[in-house]
């Protein structure tokens, strides 16, 4: 069996340190230095807790030994570090971030290790990246990729018309940051919150604007391949217009720790949420200029007796899928391996990514009283 060090004890390490430990081949040791959230995780004979102080290199090395891996869904600035201490413990270090300099932090770590570096492992970036990587992959050249994702309340009641079901730190990141594009084969850094637009699915309205990270390495990957290559944050009409506001009318882009209290202080979590994920892919295929799109929704359902979110859901599938393939030797054992490096297929058949596969329809209402993570 093998062991586990899983740094951030929040929404989302809660549900990773489940699948995993139900599996019955991992034992999970998740750490935080917040007692109160680790008291929120249930120990079991494959799950127990420690606290760890994560800015703490010394800690951080004393709590790796012996592991085969450390899954970091801790926040984005404090992976370098994460990083490089798994590094020199001879540890496997995968992480969900969606930071672009985190990234580029631990790719230089990367260069040259005897063991693995995988950033960016969850929904965007993670498995949006496969999924434009595959489609990317049918065409003989490429026009356009457009990478489109959402975690959106199912049933919105605010004027943002938003609930807050992930980690804020990252949400304020990807508003305020700049955005890597591709635009008329050139790398681009385009403003976050602009180039909206608007489109249907299933019935229901929804705009798009830029945020930051979503591309993963996906840019790197596809250069000089395609003329147009863009993620935008997937929202219900309005919401882009009162952010904007409030990050640049307002400036508390200026003042991230007083925007991250009012997010906290003002927007409720929900647990009955839906992730919309949307690609489109155009380009030439057998003398043709094609187009060829992914569109799926996945909602909050009950696993193990309690209800999880879906971007819980989604998030620690995809990290959860990547380490398996790692402990299984489908994928690269060591150096920087990128999220499209995985086929969608490979991804797909694991046991944990086969949460993506699942056809979700509206579920979950009925059991919106039970225990929630």
């Amino acid at each position: 069996m093998k062991q586990i060090l899983l740094l951030g004890a929040g929404k989302i390490g809660a549900m990773i340190a489940i699948m995993l430990a139900e599996s019955g081949d991992y034992q999970v040791r998740v750490a935080d230095r917040d007692a109160a959230a680790l008291a929120r995780i249930l120990p079991s004979g494959r799950i127990s807790t420690q606290i760890v102080d994560c800015t703490d290199p010394k800690d951080l090395a004393a709590a790796m030994a012996g592991c085969f891996a450390v899954m970091s869904a801790m926040p984005y600035h404090l992976n370098p570090l994460i990083g490089d201490v798994a590094g020199q413990s001879g540890c496997h270090y995968l992480d969900l971030t969606e930071d672009v300099a985190s990234t580029r932090a631990i790719k230089a770590l990367a260069e040259g290790a005897a063991t693995a570096f995988i950033p960016q492992c969850g929904l965007a970036p993670g498995f949006i990246s496969i999924v434009a990587h595959d489609l990317a992959r049918r065409f003989d050249s490429l026009h356009s990729v457009q990478m489109r994702v959402g975690a959106l309340p199912k049933y919105p009641t605010n004027a943002l018309q938003y609930n807050l079901t992930w980690s804020t730190d990252g949400l304020i990141n990807e508003y305020c940051n700049p955005c890597e594009a591709v635009v008329n084969g050139a790398m681009r850094e385009v403003p976050p919150l602009e180039e909206i637009e608007h489109f249907s699915l299933d019935g229901v309205n929804y705009e798009a604007f830029n945020t930051s990270g979503g591309l993963g390495t996906l840019a790197e990957t596809l250069a000089g391949k395609v003329q147009y290559l863009n993620y935008r944050t997937v929202r219900y009409p309005g919401h882009r217009d009162l952010v904007k506001m409030l990050l640049q009318d307002l400036r508390l882009a200026e003042n991230q720790g007083l925007l991250k209290q009012i997010f906290e202080h003002a927007i409720p979590v929900t647990m009955q949420d839906v992730v919309l994920i949307f690609v489109t892919v155009s380009g030439q295929r057998d003398g043709r200029f094609m187009q060829e799109s992914h569109a799926q929704k996945i909602y909050a359902h009950a696993l193990g007796g309690r209800v999880w979110s879906g971007i819980q859901i989604t998030t620690a599938a995809g990290i959860c899928a990547v380490l398996d393939l790692l402990a299984q030797g489908k994928i690269a054992q060591k150096g920087f391996v990128k999220q499209e490096d995985i086929g969608l297929d490979q991804f797909l058949a694991n046991r944990f990514g086969c949460h993506y596969a699942l056809d979700q329809p509206n579920v979950a209402d009925a059991h919106a009283g039970a225990a929630v993570a």
